[in-house]
């Protein structure tokens, strides 16, 4: 499902962002929204293949609202710049670790996987598996598939000053087990999201995080 509708809306929504614009626009929004949807349905049929627990969800229970939720809103503007989707076991807002696709223009597209600033219950489980299994863990996040679309690794931004309660700051694995969140994402440039194989893009990029995926889903299960 190609997005050639999606980007150029979506530039016009961020020079014009209020409720006037949008109101006059609604025809566009659904026209950009339909196509959105085609792309995630797409995407989910792909991404069933690689993960079971997924089977039976249907994009509107991935797609997040265009509306900004209040609590969170950072600037006055009522409409997020971009149009995403969270596709995970549950949907989006479940406290599982799955796949992520932004699409937003000026190069601002991202496609991730992982789980981003999980429940402090689940993040002790987290830190715990990679203290207990750091072998698995060092293969899994230096693995040559997963680098090979998510060159950074692990994002690195959202981490503790200090070694967690619990853990030796002379830890050989502290750096990892201050992190907070286990996520990790590549911007994509408007000229690759407007491809028509994007969404089989995506779903490669998917299919090299799985062992992420995984990995926490894991640790955030066990008791």
């Amino acid at each position: 499902m190609p997005l050639d509708f999606v980007l150029p809306f979506l530039r016009d929504l961020a020079a014009n962002n209020n409720k006037a614009w949008m109101d006059a626009h609604r025809a566009d929004y659904q026209r950009a929204r339909a196509e959105y949807t085609g792309f995630v349905a797409e995407l989910l049929r792909g991404a069933t293949q690689l993960e079971s627990a997924l089977t039976g969800i249907k994009p509107q229970d991935v797609m997040f609202r265009i509306n900004k939720n209040d609590r969170f809103q950072q600037s006055d503007e009522p409409y997020k710049r971009h149009m995403g989707a969270g596709i995970k076991r549950g949907g989006r807002h479940s406290p599982w670790a799955g796949f992520f696709v932004a699409v937003q223009p000026g190069g601002e597209t991202y496609i991730g996987a992982g789980r981003w600033l999980p429940e402090p219950a689940q993040l002790a489980r987290v830190r715990q598996e990679i203290h207990y299994n750091p072998e698995a863990f060092h293969a899994m996040r230096q693995e040559s598939e997963l680098l090979r679309y998510f060159p950074a690794g692990l994002d690195m931004t959202q981490t503790l000053k200090t070694a967690p309660k619990g853990y030796d700051r002379a830890d050989p694995d502290v750096e990892w087990l201050r992190l907070k969140s286990f996520f990790v994402w590549q911007p994509v440039p408007d000229a690759e999201v407007l491809r028509p194989d994007f969404p089989t893009h995506v779903l490669a990029a998917w299919r090299a995080a799985l062992p992420l995926v995984h990995f926490l889903n894991e640790a955030m299960a066990a008791d």
